[in-house]
């Protein structure tokens, strides 16, 4: 798994930086955080639910990469999510209706603090909701706010160090969603 997982994220990388809008990363910044998350969630997660974490880890350290080094989420990566992981929960036997659920109401939260605070989120963050919010959904309702709480403290963590021009709430989201993946088995 760990070699698939390195695999899979030297792929990432180079997907990263033929985006119009990706980022120019080093392989191994990709390959060996996928690497990682990858034999974690084979090392906990149930075998008919082991891809949904596998798709989360790789979109999550394309994107969590790109995010800290451009403060963005690109388009080209968060809106294929959406099919990309309907299709696996699918293909993992989990509730459509309830991914469908999860979806809408944890988009509409991001996107209603968008709103109302412009600043504090960016519209990247709302976009990456929708398909996080399903697999949230699918594992449970009591994982939408967990998960939320959850992105807060990473990105607050995240903040202490944090040097750059806005603080990216991308990562905390995809960290909180990953783990609540992984330990939903």
């Amino acid at each position: 798994m760990v070699i698939s997982g390195f695999l899979a994220g030297a792929v990432g990388a180079g997907l990263l930086r033929r985006l119009p809008r990706g980022a120019h990363v080093g392989l191994l910044w990709c390959a060996v955080p996928t690497a990682v998350l990858w034999f974690v969630a084979w090392a906990l997660a149930p075998p008919p639910w082991l891809p949904v974490p596998l798709l989360l880890a790789w979109l999550g350290v394309l994107l969590t990469v790109t995010d800290l080094r451009h403060q963005r989420l690109p388009d080209a990566l968060t809106l294929p999510a959406y099919p990309a992981i309907g299709v696996t929960l699918w293909l993992c036997g989990a509730d459509l209706w309830r991914a469908l659920a999860g979806c809408v109401v944890f988009a509409g939260f991001h996107l209603l603090v968008r709103l109302l605070s412009p600043s504090a989120m960016g519209g990247g963050d709302v976009k990456l909701a929708g398909p996080l919010g399903a697999v949230l959904g699918s594992v449970s309702w009591l994982a939408l706010p967990l998960a939320a709480v959850l992105a807060s403290v990473v990105t607050l963590v995240l903040g202490l160090w944090w040097r750059g021009e806005g603080l990216p709430h991308g990562p905390g989201l995809l960290a909180a969603t990953w783990l609540v993946a992984v330990s939903a088995g």
